[in-house]
């Protein structure tokens, strides 16, 4: 793991605590549940944890299942294609009920629109996989 963590003391070290323990359920949640962002929670859960609990914080990035995906995102920025893909459906598929029936003003649609566009292609530009070094 790269990087070093500061765990917080005091009651604030509980609340980083839960937060990680809810995010960690939603993430696992998301996996199987479609719509429901997992990596994005367990992506939560990792740094609540980091500040909180080295204890969790490790077990989770080390998890055999769940911290491949942790781990591709903080060593290399990886999102892979599938959760891009099922991001930007979510995005796409929020802005339509947002504008359909939420947001009656077009101006706050559009302001909308924008930064849920700018969200979308900035997780679509993210790299897809780990890029392999050239032995050469």
């Amino acid at each position: 793991m790269s990087g070093s963590t500061k765990t917080i003391c005091g009651p604030w070290r509980y609340v980083l605590l839960c937060v990680g323990m809810i995010c960690t359920v939603l993430g696992i949640a998301g996996i199987v549940l479609p719509g429901l962002p997992g990596t994005l929670f367990l992506l939560i859960a990792v740094w609540a944890f980091s500040r909180s609990s080295e204890r969790f914080h490790l077990w989770l990035y080390n998890h055999p299942r769940f911290g491949s995906g942790v781990r591709a995102w903080h060593e290399h920025g990886v999102i892979p294609p599938r959760a891009k893909i099922a991001a930007v459906t979510m995005i796409s598929f929020s802005f339509a009920l947002l504008w359909g029936f939420v947001l009656e003003d077009w101006r706050l649609a559009a302001a909308t629109g924008v930064v849920l566009a700018l969200v979308a292609t900035w997780i679509a530009t993210r790299p897809g996989a780990i890029k392999q070094e050239d032995p050469a």
